[in-house]
């Protein structure tokens, strides 16, 4: 009887990318930990240290843990299209949950950057996994809809995270919040491993017209033009660099990626310093930006698949929703230079959030428009790798830009960083379409 019941499941890809999206919940939540917890952290650890000291010590930190990420990204491309979505993620949450509740057992500098390293080569499956977990269960006309989904998850968990763990932090030490938050994520593979049990293709839950539906809808997967969907254009990896595409992808990740880390790693630490913000302050503060981030998500998403159902040709749609989100960052970005109160500040960041998640989702679904789904998670863990790399770059700068608490500098740097990604997107993809061999 249950097993009657389970395969009359509709719409079963959005329960896959439900669960993907609280994965990214999770995955923020995780990471976001130690941001907000750090002024406790540091007042424990480094009672010795001036402001700018502990800055440097958490920006070293930082930097390790997206030097690992980026690492992770590489490895989990493949990782995932070597044994599948399903494994790949159960591996993935599981060590960075691990590596989240270690934190608790820091005793300094080395011990937490060695935790913070497993966190990011871990956390990082997540982005190239729903690439491919996107590529596989949807339709071309909805992957937008469906990348901002799981990208609005990013946005949620650090709206969740910062009042959570303010509020926590009133009650218990930091070292037991970071064992709470590692276990979240262990809770989350019971449903994922009795859901997401294959790709659509071979799924016994779902329902002839729902696999119909997302088969005969990824259009890149039909590379012969027979009118039957296949695996499409799958080059090696040396072969798909070859295509100037693969590098519109690689460099424009790698110009806007390191704009969200700027907000990721620093929104704490900037409340803390120019305004004099406890743990419990910034809890209450920090979360605005993250609302426009998740909205920017959304609006993103459904305006790219509204366009694509309308008729609109992915190429038109992907570079318009990315110029759009681009554009929506610049003069926010410049504003931050004087941005006057708080509470002005944290608006600001909500709109520069908006226009990079609005941009992000359609510059991380260009994979899967690109190549078939076997290449698709190969590319997008490149692109994540030299996104993180570029992200270290700056994130290594920012406490020597912002000695004695001048963000100025920071800011430029990522409005110069949101003209190169556009620039390269429309370079060098000068038509987003099903790639074929080159002659």
């Amino acid at each position: 009887m249950l097993n009657q019941i389970k395969k009359k499941v509709s719409g079963l890809r959005w329960w896959v990318i439900g669960l993907i999206a609280l994965a990214t919940v999770i995955n923020y939540i995780d990471r976001q930990a130690l941001p907000v917890l750090w002024p406790d952290i540091a007042e424990d650890l480094y009672p010795e240290k001036n402001a700018d000291e502990r800055k440097a010590i958490y920006g070293t930190i930082s930097v390790v843990f997206l030097f690992s990420y980026a690492f992770g990204q590489a490895i989990f491309g493949k990782i995932f299209d070597k044994v599948g979505t399903r494994i790949g993620f159960a591996l993935s949450i599981g060590f960075w949950s691990i590596a989240t509740a270690m934190h608790a057992f820091a005793r300094g500098v080395v011990s937490l950057s060695i935790f913070r390293g497993i966190l990011g080569v871990a956390e990082a499956g997540n982005w190239p996994g729903a690439a491919k977990g996107n590529a596989e269960w949807f339709p071309t006309k909805e992957r937008a809809f469906a990348q901002g989904l799981f990208n609005s998850g990013a946005a949620i968990g650090g709206i969740i995270a910062f009042p959570t763990i303010g509020i926590l932090s009133i009650y218990m030490s930091w070292k037991f919040i970071f064992i709470i938050v590692g276990l979240i994520g262990m809770l989350w593979l019971i449903p994922w491993w009795i859901i997401v049990k294959s790709p659509p293709s071979e799924h016994p839950w779902i329902t002839d017209e729902e696999r119909d539906y997302i088969l005969t809808g990824q259009k890149n997967q039909d590379i012969d033009d027979d009118g039957e969907p296949d695996e499409g254009y799958n080059p090696t990896t040396t072969n798909m660099l070859k295509h100037k595409e693969s590098w519109g992808v690689i460099i424009a990740s790698a110009a806007i990626d390191p704009i969200w880390w700027l907000f990721v790693f620093w929104i704490p630490i900037y409340l803390n310093e120019v305004y004099g913000m406890d743990v419990k302050s910034i809890g209450f503060y920090a979360w605005v930006p993250y609302v426009g981030a998740m909205l920017g998500a959304w609006f993103g998403g459904l305006f790219a698949q509204n366009r694509i159902k309308a008729g609109v040709s992915v190429n038109k749609t992907r570079k318009t929703v990315i110029t759009l989100g681009c554009i929506i960052m610049l003069p926010a970005l410049f504003a931050m230079s004087n941005p006057g109160g708080p509470v002005t500040a944290v608006l600001l960041m909500a709109v520069i959030l908006f226009g990079f998640q609005t941009a992000i989702g359609n510059v991380q679904t260009l994979p899967s428009d690109l190549f078939g789904s076997n290449t698709v998670g190969t590319l997008a863990g490149i692109a994540g790798t030299a996104a993180k790399l570029t992200a270290a770059g700056l994130t290594v700068l920012v406490p020597l830009l912002t000695a004695g608490g001048n963000y100025t500098p920071a800011f430029i740097i990522g409005a110069a960083l949101a003209i190169i990604a556009l620039a390269a997107v429309w370079v060098l993809c000068p038509k987003i379409e099903p790639l074929k061999p080159l002659n």
